[in-house]
């Protein structure tokens, strides 16, 4: 067994901690290293992503996918809300540059779209249980109980609900859009007392965001 997967083992704390930390560092990286840095360690940080995925699921239990009707619904009506309400309320600061490959990489068509498709795989199957794990799972409960595993994921604390979906929700630029997004996950989780619903419902948000991204060439939500 590897030194993460020890580490892993040795504490539920850095099994669904770390995972998300690396993941933020590679996200924190991208851009510092020159303009194409922010493409080639959004490409890292997908792989690696799904590495560390694979190192904690034996080791995180309730990280299970799952469907139901809700997910769907909720994975949807998300992806409607982050671009109805954009425009209608201000960002948490300027964006900058939007992220397009096809802008970046104009001579190079195949190098573009294999980056706009690692974005949608990265954002629809990677970041859903990352993030649902830290959040939804330990977040949420940890801020209850230091002991989080012994809190049910379906039971409700209002005070938790609300700073955990405020922090999310302040991890994105929309942050409106972020917070009303978190507590519709947490929302699912307390429901079907498991992640996995939320985990689909975030990759059908991205999903679907990924391809109005490139319907409508609103690369400003990249």
């Amino acid at each position: 067994m590897g030194f993460l997967r020890k580490q892993f083992e040795s504490s539920p704390v850095r099994a669904r901690v770390a995972p998300f930390v690396i993941f933020l560092a590679l996200t924190f990286c991208q851009g510092q290293f020159g303009e194409d840095s922010r493409y080639w360690f959004y490409l890292a940080k997908t792989f690696v992503g799904a590495w560390l995925v694979w190192e904690m699921k034996p080791f995180v239990n309730e990280m299970r996918w799952a469907f139901s009707w809700e997910a769907v619904v909720v994975g949807v009506a998300v992806c409607a809300m982050w671009v109805g309400l954009d425009g209608f309320y201000p960002k948490l600061s300027d964006a900058g540059t939007p992220w397009n490959p096809h802008t970046q990489f104009g001579q190079a068509p195949a190098l573009a779209w294999t980056f706009v498709a690692v974005r949608i795989l990265g954002s629809t199957f990677i970041v859903p249980p990352l993030e649902e794990t830290f959040y939804r799972s330990f977040l949420y409960r940890y801020f209850v109980k230091i002991d989080f595993e012994q809190m049910p994921l379906g039971q409700v604390h209002w005070l938790s609900l609300f700073v955990t979906s405020a922090i999310f929700g302040f991890t994105h630029n929309e942050w409106l859009a972020g917070i009303l997004c978190g507590l519709a996950y947490q929302w699912l989780v307390i429901r079907k007392a498991r992640i996995g619903d939320a985990m689909t419902a975030h990759a059908i948000t991205n999903f679907l965001l990924g391809l109005w991204v490139i319907w409508k060439g609103a690369w400003n939500f990249w």
